[in-house]
């Protein structure tokens, strides 16, 4: 085996440069940083940063202060440096010499009126560094963007340092055609250029090719490009671990191109090894690096190169594998491109050892599945929980993905309550709970139901009545609202929702509202919630009564007729009655001779009970009560009453009815005795007021007059007749009526 070092290789001058500022950073006391890595090679990255030489971002660094921070090669803002010294940091600049001389060049072309045009990758730190120092610089790295440029300027083009120069002056060309003046200024890295030449000579001469360099170094991609523009056979590694043994064991005479990131010493091993076997050595060394591998099983590979519809991998076995694009999962078919890239180690499952040209036949999907299906198989074991999105459906019930596994959810496991529209549930994420795995029969059972039934446990427990929460109105019957709160299905009843009259709730609310509602009453044992609305609202009765009192005037309408009364409502959900007794001052039978439903009228209020949350109303006392017939005084009634009237009184003869003559004068005597003593107790005063002895004697004979005439009634006793019942029966029916006030003693 002969191998062939390309001219050129390693480190070009600003990349030494850059290491020799490292080495003399790591002599100072201070704390010592570089922005991003030093150069693209991991290896020297790492052994800088264990000798203390930390990497930091620049929002990072932004932050050191008092420090000593090495800018990498690759350059940075002229800004960015300013702002790290304003922080007492002392700078090394380690930009390559190469990007210094760019940037003045740019900075002069923009002053001069020129439209700078920079050709290369937007994202790359040498570039974004280089368009800092323009005002209104213009990227791009295809011809496609190169046609869309068109201006009335001159364009000045510049190169990124590490581009091909065949790849630069396309693009440049492409300028050219669509502009009238264009200055096309070769800024490739001489070194670069000379590696590039390099590179492509050697690619000729040998049987393959072997490129050494960081796997994201810009420079050593290039040379990747370079060298499988001449040579079929060409690996891409990074460090001696990288080499493909089993493939180089094939070629007689090996070449190497190391990219200007790449450390001697790294060159030096990956020759040393090769060159330290002979072919039997070589071959045995093959054999012992060579790994064991079985159909079905899952092994690490390295991506050696990617095409638009396969993927090879190394794998350490006598052939390499390849990916064919069906047995790459949905998202890698899309582009293997964005999903593979060279020198990164992927997990592939071995499907046979030869697919019929030498190579090993390998899937990522495959991979994928067996992972979950062992994943899903620990948490069926441990009891937890897996994410799952619904596909589709049948009448048995629910397919769903579960980590690229499907899945089934029977009708009975879908919810907690019967659920007849399946369709209504494809594209839904869900927490889901395994019944029952099989791999080998590929059946995966979940339950939901399950998992909500637990949810609904917790849920529970967070709900007290009278607590207020919102909610969302999930479905309307003609009896009430159903409303999802916290999880939960409540009843929310017509009655319960508003203070006024709902006929039905889609009056009043829709499915879809946020609403505010208080728990009424909760029992989780029938699992039922009881929810109101109208709770949460100021009682319209309360409202009224602030603004109203008795002896106020309103307008109303007619909303309920019985036959006590009529219903009026004189303000949203609130009612009064007007007693049947208070519609009119002519007497009415029933309300609904004199009122309809819907009536609308004036109504008076004559009581507010607060407590008791009644109005009482009337009609008729917005008028003035009717004259009545005058009444006549009630003593001349009962006068006219005994004069006209016959009593019955018991029999008695002649002798009980009158008393002898002596008993009269002794009457008379008695009389006139008690009057002289309540004028004075004097006899002489006799002679003085012999008018008021005229007066007793006179109320004496009125008695006697009277006797008579009750005499005369039991005499005329006999000949009453029924006329004379009856309109006795009626005078005592008026004697009756007369207030206890009015009445007066007879005598």
């Amino acid at each position: 085996m002969e191998i062939i070092i390309a001219e050129n290789s390693g480190f070009c001058f600003g990349v030494n440069r850059s290491a020799d500022l490292a080495n003399e950073a790591l002599r100072s006391d201070k704390e010592k940083y570089t922005v991003g890595p030093l150069v693209h090679n991991p290896q020297l990255v790492e052994k800088l940063e264990k000798q203390g030489l930390k990497v930091l971002t620049k929002e990072e660094a932004l932050k050191v202060e008092d420090s000593l921070i090495v800018i990498r090669a690759h350059g940075e803002s002229a800004e960015f440096k300013k702002a790290l010294m304003d922080n007492g940091n002392e700078i090394l600049d380690a930009t390559c010499p190469v990007l210094a001389n760019i940037y003045k060049k740019i900075i002069q072309k923009e002053n001069d009126g020129y439209q700078v045009i920079i050709v290369g990758d937007s994202n790359h730190p040498e570039i974004i560094a280089m368009d800092s120092y323009l005002k209104n610089g213009i990227i791009i790295n295809d011809e496609t963007e190169a046609k869309n440029i068109k201006s009335e300027k001159a364009l000045y083009v510049v190169s990124q340092t590490t581009n091909r120069a065949d790849f630069y002056y396309d693009i440049a060309n492409t300028l050219k055609e669509n502009n009238g003046s264009v200055v096309i200024e070769n800024t490739i890295c001489n070194a670069t250029k000379l590696r590039q030449e390099s590179a492509a000579s050697l690619s000729k001469e040998v049987d393959c090719m072997i490129v050494v360099g960081g796997f994201n170094s810009s420079n050593t991609n290039k040379l990747y490009q370079v060298v499988s523009l001449y040579n079929k056979n060409v690996f891409r590694i990074e460090t001696v671990k990288d080499l493909p043994l089993q493939k180089l064991s094939e070629f007689k005479k090996i070449g190497i191109i190391a990219g200007a990131s790449t450390p001697d010493e790294i060159i030096e091993e990956v020759v040393s090894k090769m060159d330290e076997f002979t072919k039997e050595d070589f071959m045995n060394s093959l054999e012992d690096s060579m790994k064991k591998i079985y159909p079905k099983d899952i092994v690490t590979g390295t991506v050696i190169d990617v095409k638009d519809d396969e993927v090879f991998v190394d794998i350490q076995y006598r052939a390499d594998g390849i990916i064919k694009l069906d047995e790459m999962t949905e998202e890698e078919k899309d582009n293997p491109k964005d999903h593979f890239e060279v020198g990164n180690d992927i997990d592939v499952y071995v499907i046979k050892l030869d697919d019929g040209e030498g190579n090993v036949a390998l899937s990522t999907r495959r991979v994928q599945g067996m992972k979950a299906w062992k994943e899903l198989a620990e948490k069926f074991e441990n009891d937890e929980l897996v994410e799952g999105t619904v596909t589709g459906f049948n009448k048995g019930g629910l397919t769903v993905d579960v980590d690229g596994v499907s899945g089934f959810v029977p009708a009975s496991q879908i919810a907690t309550y019967f659920v007849k529209n399946f369709k209504k549930f494809v594209g839904e994420t869900w927490e889901l709970k395994i019944v029952s795995i099989d791999e080998r029969k590929n059946r995966l059972v979940l339950s939901r139901k399950d998992v909500l039934e637990e949810e609904l446990d917790e849920r529970w427990d967070e709900l007290e009545e009278g607590q207020v929460l919102e909610g969302e109105v999930a479905r309307l019957t003609d009896f009430g609202a159903f409303v999802e709160v916290n999880g939960l299905d409540g009843l929310l009843h017509v009655s319960d929702i508003a203070w006024t009259r709902v006929e039905v709730p889609s009056d009043v609310l829709n499915v879809g509202d946020i609403i505010e509602v208080k728990i009424l009453k909760l029992n989780k044992e029938k699992n039922r919630i009881s929810l109101g609305r109208k709770q949460l609202l100021d009682k319209p009765f309360d409202s009224f009564v602030k603004e109203h009192e008795v002896g106020d005037i309103v307008k109303g309408k007619v909303v309920n007729l019985l036959d006590f009364g009529a219903f009026v409502e004189v303000a949203d959900g609130v009612e009064g009655l007007v007693h049947v007794s208070e519609i009119s001052w002519d007497h009415v039978e029933k309300p609904s001779d004199e009122l309809n439903l819907g009536d609308e009228i004036e109504v008076k209020i004559i009581s507010l009970d607060k407590e008791e949350e009644k109005i009482g109303l009337s009609i008729k006392q917005l008028e003035e009560a009717p004259e009545r017939p005058e009444r006549k005084p009630r003593r001349e009634k009962r006068e006219n009453s005994n004069n006209n009237r016959q009593r019955r009184r018991p029999e008695r003869s002649a002798q009980a009815n009158f008393s002898s003559d002596a008993d009269l004068n002794n009457n008379l005597g008695n009389l006139l005795e008690q009057a002289l003593f309540e004028q004075g107790g004097s006899s002489d005063f006799i002679s003085e007021n012999d008018s008021e002895v005229d007066d007793v004697i006179d109320d004496f004979d009125s008695a006697e007059a009277t006797e008579e005439n009750l005499d005369q009634e039991v005499v005329d006793e006999d000949i009453v007749t029924l006329e004379d019942e009856e309109n006795l029966e009626e005078s005592a029916n008026d004697i009756d009526d007369v207030d206890e006030d009015e009445e007066e003693i007879e005598y």
